[in-house]
């Protein structure tokens, strides 16, 4: 439990201790129980340092939004690059530092309406409580699993792949509404999963590590060859802007190397073997940072015990599972369809036409479903949705298993117990009137309801449905929270919230997923909020200026993610289409998944597909191995308790490793997975001064560097129709991997597929 802690003791341990006034003694009694936070986080504080200023808010309010804006550009492409919170960590020590160099330190009085008071534009220098708020700021719009806000996706799926209307009000008040609404969630939750000592928050600790050494002394001394964090980011980042012109423009076949397909060129299992973007990627890579970090965000800083987990569950699915159910066992008609493919097919293996079962209400017309069948997967995606039940059985059963004990006992130490030394420190700020969070919850659930009422012509979801999605929220929170914070395991249960609604209300696919975004994503990105306000209790952040930093942000990456969506949606011809050429980026493989959910859970409905009326049923069953999979290496430890290795398997990991996949490929995990290794492994273990030195900044400059390139190629070519035309923009080169190998299956005229 406490191993995400452990790789950043190193960052913790090397810096030396913040400078600050001790706000408060830091005795046995007061500090920590938890010994990754006694290890970590500073027990001193400076109330005296300025967190107001100038310089926070022009940076917060600029990285908040280029980052809402660029995780939403890169969403639609087929490598996502996702820019994280450590990737603003780290740009905007610069700015801040350069600001505090040369703004005027000329003093003013402010205006009486504003309590008067002094105040300058650079108040002294950079401090790291200006930091944290930034880094709050800018993360205030990163949903739980992406970059972006997460009810966009309804938007794209409407207009790119249902080719309906909605209003951008309507969208406005969708995505405001579901992203606020968590916020009040989490609001509600604070006091029970914040303040307690014993809700430590593991993942908040890598942020803590990264601030410590970001701001440590860091002069190299004389004779030494070590260059300056500052400037080994400036360096990386220039190197990788520099490179990403060749994958993201000149050769864009290095996104996915598979040479597999070239040397066998006219097999079709080869292909499926080989290809890296829609088969297995045996021996598949890539040479462009973007592939590395998309879905699975950067290798570099997920701990390697993680990576390994993955390792295990990847190869478990993708080389064992995969080819026995494919080719061993043909399983539900597999060798009818693609191996590897996230789209929805018909019985005799061509693509299921989804606009021609809607009728004019956006609702399933019933007659043309019944002619034209039943909907089929792909075995990769049918699997993937098995795996998922068992994923989600899985984790409540491990949990409840295997930390149960520990979070009971530590949710009740945490009601009993004493104020710890940051409890304490942070007891010299105003905190939060409850009022501010219960005015926030009504306002966002009454413009809800009035949103599902007035215009419920355009989201379908009744007032019913939203108030039991609020409900479902409400009940969540709290428990995943309380998880979330002692284990550093979130369960997901989105498929819950589909499942649920599907059944309840199917045929109507942008009610489920409005369900889904009300009901699961609020919760989730209230556990966001919460992460974010323990990371300021750490840090000693006035709560007030915590409250309306998370607030204003939330309204502006959510306003910038909307317009970047609804400009390029409105300019980009056929973007999310399956007409568009080989080469273009604009593919949207994230959207694909949240669309084919859409039909699979709403439109359609669980009934036609997972019931009794459909193909899938048997996939039920994944629950019940999933909650059982758990009780049985439960009883193994108990069983064998000097055998240290059976705890270390940790089946909701192992389950939900492939969890991305669709929309992430074999060759995101591949090049994913050996990176990490090299860098969390040989680097961390043979390595560690370099690691700790260097690790998070190599990771934030690829990152940054990618994001930038990337913007400057769409609008200084893209944008002009500029292109080159050669084998190296031509894709992959696996134009096989796609074909069925049943026999008899033709896909006419115009498909390069041989029949067999």
């Amino acid at each position: 439990m406490g191993e995400v802690g452990t790789a950043d003791r190193g960052l913790a341990a090397a810096g030396k201790e913040e400078e600050g006034i001790a706000a408060g003694a830091d005795s046995d009694e007061e500090s920590s129980p938890i010994e990754e936070v006694r290890l970590t986080v500073p027990s001193t504080d400076d109330p005296s340092q300025p967190v107001w200023t100038f310089r926070m808010w022009s940076i917060g309010l600029l990285s908040c939004a280029l980052m809402s804006f660029l995780n939403q550009f890169f969403i639609y492409r087929t490598e996502p690059l996702i820019v994280t919170q450590i990737t603003v960590q780290v740009a905007s020590l610069p700015l801040g530092h350069f600001m505090a160099r040369v703004l005027p330190r000329t003093t003013r009085r402010a205006p009486a309406m504003l309590g008067g008071g002094e105040w300058s534009l650079n108040p002294g220098p950079f401090n790291m409580k200006e930091h944290v708020l930034i880094s709050i700021f800018a993360n205030a719009g990163f949903a739980f699993g992406g970059g972006n806000a997460y009810a966009v996706g309804i938007i794209d799926i409407i207009r790119a792949f249902y080719h309906r209307h909605i209003s951008f009000l309507t969208a406005w008040l969708l995505v405001i509404t579901t992203q606020v609404l968590g916020y009040g969630w989490a609001g509600l939750m604070r006091k029970y999963v914040v303040e307690p000592a014993h809700m430590w928050w593991p993942s908040t600790l890598v942020q803590v590590s990264l601030f410590r050494a970001l701001h440590e002394k860091d002069e190299a001394g004389k004779g030494s060859r070590q260059i300056s964090r500052s400037k080994f980011f400036v360096v990386a980042l220039a190197c990788s802007f520099a490179w990403y012109a060749v994958p993201g423009y000149l050769f864009p076949a290095l996104t996915s190397i598979s040479w597999v397909c070239w040397v066998f060129s006219k097999s079709v299992t080869a292909q499926q073997l080989g290809s890296g973007m829609k088969g297995l990627g045996l021996g598949a890579f890539t040479l462009d940072w973007s592939t590395v970090s998309s879905f699975l965000f950067s290798p570099l800083i997920s701990p390697f015990f993680a990576t390994v987990n993955i390792f295990f569950g990847y190869v478990f699915f993708v080389y064992l599972i995969m080819p026995v159910a494919y080719w061993g066992f043909n399983l539900y008609n597999a060798k009818t369809f693609p191996i590897f493919s996230s789209h929805l097919f018909m019985s005799n293996g061509t693509k299921y036409d989804i606009p021609s079962i809607v009728n004019s209400q956006f609702e399933l017309d019933k007659d043309a479903y019944n002619q034209h069948g039943k909907v089929n997967l792909s075995i990769f995606f049918a699997l993937t949705y098995g795996f998922s039940f068992a994923t989600i059985a899985a984790t409540i059963t491990h949990v409840g298993l295997f930390y149960g004990k520990e979070i009971y006992r530590r949710f009740k130490a945490s009601q009993k117990e004493k104020p710890d030394i940051h409890t304490k420190l942070m007891e010299k700020y105003d905190d939060i009137p409850a009022w501010w969070f219960y005015s926030l919850m009504a306002l966002s659930v009454t413009v809800s309801l009035l949103l599902c009422t007035v215009l419920k012509r355009e989201v379908q979801l009744p007032w019913w449905g939203l108030i039991f999605a609020c409900g479902m929220a409400f009940i969540f929170t709290l428990p995943i929270s309380i998880i979330t914070a002692t284990t550093n395991q979130t369960p997901g249960l989105n498929v819950i919230t589909e499942y649920a609604m599907g059944l309840i209300m199917p045929g109507y696919p942008i009610a489920n997923v409005c369900f889904k975004v009300y009901g699961y994503m609020s919760m989730s990105q209230a556990v966001a909020f919460l992460s974010d306000f323990k990371l300021g209790h750490y840090m000693k952040i006035p709560p007030k200026s915590m409250f309306l930093v998370q607030f204003i942000g939330t309204i502006v990456a959510g306003t910038v993610n909307l317009g970047t969506a609804w400009w390029l949606l409105g300019s980009i011809k056929d973007i999310c289409s399956d007409s568009l050429p080989p080469d273009s980026p604009w593919t949207c493989p994230g959207d694909r998944v949240f669309f084919d959910a859409s039909v699979i859970w709403g439109l359609v409905g669980p009934r036609r597909i997972f019931g009794s009326d459909g193909n899938y049923g048997a996939l039920n069953w994944f629950f019940l191995i999933g909650a059982a999979g758990p009780v049985i290496v439960y009883a193994l430890h108990r069983m064998f308790p000097n055998q240290r290795w059976i705890p270390l398997i940790n089946l909701p990991v192992l389950l939900g490793a492939t969890a991305s996949m669709p929309p992430a490929t074999a060759v995101n995990y591949n090049s994913w997975l050996l990176i990490g290794t090299i860098f969390n492994f040989f680097v961390f273990r043979y390595r560690k001064k370099w690691w700790t030195r260097y690790n998070y900044i190599l990771s934030a400059a690829l990152d940054a560097g990618v994001a930038f390139m990337g913007v400057v190629l769409y609008f200084s070519l893209t944008m002009e129709n500029k292109s080159i035309d050669w084998w190296g923009t031509a894709g992959e080169h696996c134009p096989l991997a796609s074909c069925p190998t049943a026999k008899g299956v033709d896909l006419g005229s115009d498909s390069i597929c041989p029949v067999f």
